[in-house]
């Protein structure tokens, strides 16, 4: 009882008058109009395009535009005034704003799937950020309730309402679920979606405790200190939040120390390997089993047993059955400080050749007979040829480091090219070795070029 007058001294009950404005102000943002629905579009558009473009900036300023957080302290509030039409109008803009943001980023996310205005090799940090929620997620959520709710109860602390917004993230974790369903990681959808109900149950229950501790409660003034019925059932499902947001915590913590145990022993089994650096690494978790794809930076191309020694030294550092792939970038270092060593390149010699010499015989004109060597020959020896790429149309057309290997370019249509006369068959296509305008050498499909120079030319060879 001590502690209840405390906190009822500390936080002063509101007059009746000051009560009704409230009440008066916040009942038309609970209502889900034209206005409403159209910040939501907005805001979901922003949010969605931030996520995919993992860009923080972008999301933040969704999350002040988002207009989720009135029907929450609405909800809220209603619970503890006891208006049964408030708190019907408030969840159901509530739920008409969250369904309708899923469907958007669902249908912005799946459209660029197929006019890939966003290249998603992978998925954003930002996307994955919203995907583990945990319980210090609850705790920012009940402190943004309360800020919210509490600022709203004081004019003069209306500038903190949109670091509030900001903090509580309502409208991200929305979208995180549209963008996991159209890429078919319903994880991802999964734990946005627990994100998503943590932060409205939590800042419900938060801003309803705010504005019973003000004096809304109708009924804790009628019943002595009795606490509402509405509040203790939104605090026991806060608590119930608490099993899974702990589950996840503790998954999290154990995926995250294996896959620093996976990065220390890769980069330094790699390490070991002459003249190679580790550049990307991507790890699968396939059923107790590792599915690794390294790609790796070398000067010195790595054969077979290197990979398999490398492979045994993976598996001994982490205890697990690994499945290892090995992409190689080959490169050359060079030292401006130090310039190259100058390699004396042989050049072709005429060499006589001993052939018949004259011969002086003994006939009976007494004539000397001579006989000629032989004269040079004209063989054609191929030479590169000049071509230009075809229009490709999408997706843009790349060169490749080997035949099926790692890209490391891209190539305009008619670009003009330089075409060697190597050539290899893979994946039932000839592939020939090229070079682009900027000097980099590497292969492509011949059926995107066009020869516009001749292929060989003669040279005379003694």
């Amino acid at each position: 009882m001590g502690i209840r007058k405390f906190i009822r001294r500390l936080i002063h009950p509101l007059s009746a008058a000051e009560r009704k404005e409230i009440i008066a102000e916040i009942t038309p943002t609970a209502s889900p109009g034209f206005d409403y629905l159209l910040l939501v579009v907005l805001s979901c558009s922003i949010a969605t395009l931030g996520l995919v473009t993992n860009s923080a900036a972008v999301i933040i300023g969704a999350m002040l535009l988002a207009p989720l957080m009135s029907p929450i302290i609405a909800i809220g509030l209603a619970s503890i005034v006891g208006d049964d039409r408030l708190i019907k109008n408030a969840a159901s803009a509530l739920l008409q704003g969250a369904l309708l943001a899923i469907l958007l980023s669902f249908i912005m996310t799946y459209v660029n799937r197929f006019l890939p205005f966003v290249a998603l090799q992978e998925l954003p940090g930002e996307v994955l950020a919203r995907t583990r929620p945990s319980p210090i997620d609850l705790v920012i959520a009940l402190s943004g309730g309360m800020a919210a709710a509490y600022a709203m109860t004081r004019p003069n602390l209306s500038a903190a309402l949109p670091g509030v917004a900001i903090a509580t993230a309502l409208m991200p974790p929305l979208c995180t679920i549209g963008v996991g369903m159209a890429l078919d990681r319903w994880d991802v959808a999964g734990g946005a979606l627990l994100l998503f109900v943590t932060n409205a149950i939590a800042i419900a229950f938060a801003s309803a405790l705010i504005f019973f501790l003000r004096g809304f409660s109708v009924e804790a003034r009628r019943a002595g200190q009795r606490l509402p019925r509405s509040l203790v059932l939104s605090a026991t499902l806060v608590a119930v939040l608490l099993v899974p947001l702990s589950y996840y915590s503790i998954k999290f913590f154990q995926d995250a120390s294996e896959n620093r145990l996976i990065n220390t022993v890769v980069s330094r089994e790699v390490g070991k390997v002459n003249s190679a650096q580790l550049v990307d690494m991507q790890v699968v978790h396939q059923d107790g089993s590792l599915d690794m794809v390294i790609t790796i930076r070398t000067n010195s191309p790595l054969d077979y047993e290197e990979v398999v020694a490398l492979q045994k030294a993976i598996v001994n550092g982490i205890k697990r059955p690994v499945s290892l792939t090995v992409d190689q970038v080959f490169t050359e270092q060079l030292n401006p400080l130090v310039p190259p060593t100058p390699t004396p390149t042989p050049l072709p010699t005429k060499t006589p050749t001993p052939g018949p010499s004259a011969t002086l015989t003994s006939t009976p004109s007494n004539t000397p007979t001579t006989t000629t060597t032989p004269t040079p020959t004209h063989t054609a020896t191929p030479t590169p040829a000049q071509a230009e790429v075809i229009n490709t149309q999408l997706p843009p057309l790349q060169m490749y480091q080997s035949p099926g290997g790692p890209a490391i370019g891209v190539l305009r249509p008619g670009q003009p090219i330089t075409v060697f006369y190597d050539r290899q068959t893979f994946n039932g296509l000839i592939w020939v070795k090229i070079r682009d305008k900027d000097g980099r050498i590497g292969w492509i499909p011949d059926i995107y070029l066009k020869l516009v120079s001749p292929t060989a030319t003669p040279t005379s060879t003694p």
